[in-house]
């Protein structure tokens, strides 16, 4: 039985990308006094999960659906409400549904998804559910005295609109993804005013952002690349 090996799937300039993610993160992790494995485990499984996720391969899906559950535990600890109801209650199963569409959604026979475009119902729907979920998600993290409430309400906005792009294989997923990065950049900074140890994830979402501007230009060649083998 022939074994199947991800990570060859990877170019020269993914694999670079890839070990220059997890230097950053690890050495983030090396430097403060104060430390969290857990972070540290999250950031590199979430860093990974990004460079298949760039390619299109449902292998990212699996590992981004570990890192939500991992990452929705370090939320946990600071209790940043938001981003646990994110990660566990939208990031995780949007995960799920992900893995689902896209192993149905192969591109011929490769581990490549096949790119969609989006119809106006489609993006009508998307765009009434974003809105909706960010204006009961506000209120149901005033309710929980969130720390950071505004910043952590647009990361549910942003995090929703990516997952849902992501489900339905729209390259603007990333785009999403890297608005989110940003959000939780500034989310994290405050939070490492109270520890150091936030510091790998501060620089793990630095790390995403980079992976996610990636992947936005790789979907596009993906997309334009289907279109013509059509």
């Amino acid at each position: 039985m022939k074994i199947y090996n991800p990570f060859k799937q990877l170019n020269k300039f993914e694999i670079w990308l890839w070990i220059s993610s997890l230097f950053a993160v690890t050495l983030s992790f090396a430097l403060p006094k104060e430390k969290d494995v857990l972070t540290l485990i999250a950031s590199l499984i979430g860093v990974t999960s990004l460079i298949f996720m760039a390619k299109g391969m449902v292998f990212g899906q699996v590992l981004g659906l570990f890192f939500a559950l991992i990452y929705g535990i370090v939320a946990l600890i600071f209790r940043y409400y938001g981003e646990i109801i994110t990660y566990l209650g939208m990031s995780a199963p949007s995960a799920i549904a992900s893995i689902i569409t896209w192993l149905k959604n192969p591109y011929k026979d490769t581990h490549e998804v096949t790119v969609s475009k989006l119809s106006i119902k489609t993006k009508s729907l998307i765009a009434v559910s974003t809105v909706g979920v960010t204006v009961i998600m506000y209120f149901v993290l005033k309710l929980l005295n969130t720390p950071n409430l505004i910043v952590s309400s647009i990361s549910v906005t942003t995090s929703f609109l990516a997952s849902a792009l992501l489900i339905f294989r729209s390259p603007f997923y990333a785009i999403a993804y890297s608005l989110n990065d940003i959000v939780l950049i500034v989310l994290w900074i405050l939070a490492c005013m109270v520890s150091l140890s936030y510091i790998p994830v501060v620089v793990c979402f630095v790390v995403f952002l980079a992976n996610d501007i990636y992947a936005f230009i790789n979907w596009l060649k993906m997309k334009k690349k289907q279109a013509i083998a059509r």
